[in-house]
């Protein structure tokens, strides 16, 4: 399996937006379009209209329902960071059949018109030279922009795509970013890589949950990121299978790899790593790679190594002579609720509440807008809890299709269902067994399962789907969700007997345009984001901070970090992030809300003479003092509740604060 070299750099203009030369870019168009004319299609001819018959559709989905099921959030998530720029996401089988697209409906109506949607085969053989066809032709990621295209009715397009791997290293779709030509972003690709690579990542864990997998890398705090590399052993020690990132570190390609086994790799018994693993903080040991470079490793296991017996094998045996050398503890551990309090006051009383309950099997609901950082949360709860060596398992309600939301929780028999993988699987909520089970967005689950999972809750037990067995569990319930679930138990969209079972403690996290350590939290953001790439990020400039009080953040945490990546992209090898790295959709966005919170409460001053910090010396002439004066008023209209007036203005409470200040000085007669 070809791996593809990692982006070091954004593209420049001219090039592919994955790193490759405009030579070499022009040479795949130049194939690509020799490829297109030898399929018989000519430039100039319509292109084929007639998708797939919906009978069609609904099997080929089913051929690819794991690729299906896990591709859909990521989807999601890969649409939040370019919604509104005249783009589309789109998910297609190894073919380039496509199986599922988002996108905004202005664009998407545009699309139509080039039968871009479910149904539609995209192969070169039918569009000629495209992103979707040639990427899969090629095997790696893939610009095609504007006149790249073959068909000269595709021309007005822009595409990013990058295949998608299983577990073994064969190609079973593609996922690709479209859009008008004119708003082509050189960041783009770099988006499709990392959610591809997600994709392939959760694939992988799927493919061989029940095995051993070694998760790797040379700097511990990659760990749990999208670029650590994952390799899976028989519990014996045979090698199975590795994630792209592991070949890219190992230096050794799937069908080297087959001929080793965890000893000849790591140059250790697997059962020696197994004894590492339980002594060491977090589980985290040290592992030496046949290059001779070490990398910081931890195991994902169903038989938890804490509750393995310690192996039989003597210290004096050579191997354990020679462990000392090859193998140590590492100190990364994941973030506990301390990481999480950054300053802001709100904050610290969450994470007060939250450590007087943890250990004591009390679930958890985090309330709080889409983005505040409730999975963080979550997380935090469970590292600080006497169940963090057991596993965290996350389960999003919203994003799993209804019809498949009861096999992945519970799990399934062989045959349960139409496409139901050979052996079953395992639910979630028995994979959290001993640890931790996360469920986002409860709000979303469907009527009819929450009273099964009312039922296992109380019973403590799961029943698989297809199954007569039932099978024990302990787990701590946390949930989430961004809905009003008393008005839903209300309306009877929610059942209240289990709204009682999973509200033991209610906790709030505050948007981030409510928090007062928004300088803090980007810094973090940043850093965090930087580890990726290495080296010092770029400082925030002063410029942008203010712009950062100043917006409204309808995306939170998320959409903060997802702006972050693209401006520290965009920055790269300057000192310091300014307006120029911005994206332009939050520079538009900022000034269109400063108009709407200024304009109409500005045209109303003369009329407020009774302001609480009294009339100012003179008509204000400068548009910071018509804004100081206007939040002010926003302030009196809200009968001086600041929260209030900064949620209505889509600013922060600092920046209330600070422009009420700023209109006291305009009070003052002057001398």
């Amino acid at each position: 399996m070809t791996i593809p070299a990692e982006p070091t750099r954004p593209a420049i203009s001219g090039e592919t937006g994955d790193g490759a030369a405009p030579p070499e870019r022009a040479e795949l168009i130049a194939q690509a379009h020799q490829r297109s004319a030898s399929y018989g299609l000519r430039p100039y001819e319509s292109p084929d209209f007639c998708p797939v018959l919906q009978s069609e559709l609904k099997t080929r989905i089913e051929r690819s329902q794991s690729l299906f099921t896990y591709a859909l959030p990521v989807m999601e998530t890969l649409y939040d960071q370019i919604v509104n720029t005249q783009s589309m996401v789109i998910l297609t089988d190894a073919d380039g059949l496509i199986l599922h697209s988002l996108g905004d409906d202005d664009f998407l109506a545009r699309a139509d018109k080039v039968a871009l949607r479910a149904g539609a085969d995209w192969s070169e053989e039918s569009r000629g030279t495209n992103a979707i066809g040639t990427a899969l032709a090629e095997n790696r990621a893939t610009l095609v922009h504007g006149a790249d295209h073959f068909l000269q009715a595709n021309q007005f397009l822009t595409c990013s795509c990058m295949t998608i791997l299983d577990a073994y290293g064969k190609t079973v779709g593609a996922l690709d970013v479209t859009g008008d030509q004119r708003g082509f972003h050189k960041h783009t690709m770099a988006l499709v890589r990392m959610s591809a690579q997600m994709i392939e990542n959760q694939l992988f864990g799927n493919a061989f949950r029940d095995m051993v997998c070694i998760h790797f890398h040379s700097r511990a705090e990659f760990l749990g990121t999208l670029v650590e590399g994952i390799v899976s052993f028989t519990p014996g020690g045979r090698f199975l299978s590795s994630n792209r990132s592991g070949h890219f570190q190992l230096g050794l390609t799937n069908k080297a790899l087959q001929a080793h086994t965890f000893s000849s790799l790591f140059g250790m018994p697997l059962s020696l790593f197994f004894d590492a693993v339980r002594g060491a903080p977090a589980g985290i040991v040290q592992l030496q790679m046949p290059s001779g470079v070490k990398v910081s490793a931890r195991m994902e296991w169903k038989a938890n190594p804490a509750s393995m017996p310690a192996t039989a094998m003597s210290t004096s045996t050579p191997e354990a002579v020679a462990a000392p050398r090859r193998l140590c503890a590492a100190s990364a551990r994941p973030e506990g609720l301390a990481d999480l309090d950054t300053g802001d006051a709100q904050v610290r009383t969450v994470i007060g509440k939250l450590r007087k309950v943890i250990g004591k099997d009390i679930p958890v609901m985090v309330l709080g807008e889409t983005g505040t950082g409730k999975e963080l949360m979550a997380r935090a709860i469970h590292a600080d809890s006497p169940r963090h060596a057991g596993p965290f398992i996350a389960v999003n309600c919203a994003s799993i299709p209804e019809n498949l939301i009861e096999s992945e929780l519970f799990g399934y028999e062989e045959g349960a269902f139409t496409g139901a993988r050979k052996k079953g699987g395992i639910g979630k909520m028995l994979l959290a067994n001993g640890g931790t089970l996360f469920l986002d967005e409860i709000g979303d689950m469907p009527l009819h399962l929450q009273g099964r999972l009312l039922r296992a809750l109380q019973e403590r037990a799961v029943q698989p789907l297809g199954s007569s067995k039932v099978i024990q569990v302990d787990v701590l319930v946390v949930c989430a969700t961004n809905r009003n679930l008393r008005e839903m138990v209300a309306s009877g969209q929610f059942r209240e007997d289990l709204y009682y079972r999973l509200n033991g403690l209610v906790v709030r996290l505050p948007a981030l345009r409510e928090r007062s350590d928004l300088d803090v939290v980007a810094g973090k953001l940043l850093r965090q984001d930087q580890g990726h790439a290495g080296g010092e990020p770029p400082r925030i400039s002063d410029a942008v901070m203010e712009m950062f009080r100043r917006y409204h953040w309808p995306g939170n945490m998320r959409q903060l970090g997802n702006l972050l990546r693209t401006a520290r992209l965009m920055a790269e090898g300057e000192a310091e992030i300014t307006e120029d790295h911005l994206p332009d959709d939050f520079l538009d966005d900022l000034r269109e809300r400063q108009e709407q919170a200024v304009t109409p409460v500005a045209q109303a001053v003369p009329a407020s003479a009774a302001l609480s910090v009294g009339q100012a010396a003179a008509q204000p002439t400068r548009l910071s003092e018509v804004e100081a004066l206007a939040i002010v008023a926003a302030v009196n209209a809200h009968h001086g509740n600041i929260s209030a007036a900064a949620k209505a203005l889509g600013i922060s409470r600092n920046t209330v604060y600070r422009k009420m200040e700023e209109a006291r000085g305009l009070s003052q007669p002057p001398g």
